[in-house]
């Protein structure tokens, strides 16, 4: 019984590991910070966004609200982030909670931030700091 229980087990952290290479990829360095090559590719919740970053192990994590900021005037430098629709494409969470219920987005297409609900789906690219 233990045997079976290993080949998933091996699965799981192979697929983890997998995802981890392709997000970080050759991570960027901005200043203070070394940014993900790429987005997940997948739009997440604050929640999600979070645990994500944080699997990437050895200090990945969602950027601050002021981080976001530092990205998105770099963003030319950086590259690869989903830009393009108006209103949702180009919104990235932050780690920066307004209250309870909201979390920092910015807008890479235009610069602006805002506080939404967590429970929305936006865009991620984790960072950390050197």
């Amino acid at each position: 019984m233990k045997k079976l229980l290993i080949i998933p087990m091996l699965f799981m952290c192979s697929m983890v590991i997998g995802q981890s290479k392709k997000i970080i990829g050759k991570p960027i360095q901005i200043e203070h910070l070394e940014v993900a090559q790429n987005d997940f590719p997948k739009k997440m919740t604050w929640y999600e966004a979070k645990k994500a970053c944080y699997a990437l192990g050895s200090r990945w994590r969602l950027p601050t609200k002021d981080e976001l900021n530092l990205l998105y005037t770099n963003k030319n430098e950086i590259g690869g982030f989903a830009i393009g629709d108006y209103w949702t494409n180009g919104n990235y969470w932050s780690s920066t909670q307004g209250n309870s219920y909201g979390a920092w987005v910015q807008s890479l297409n235009f610069g602006g931030q805002s506080d939404f609900n967590k429970s929305d789906t936006y865009n991620v690219r984790a960072v950390r700091a050197f």
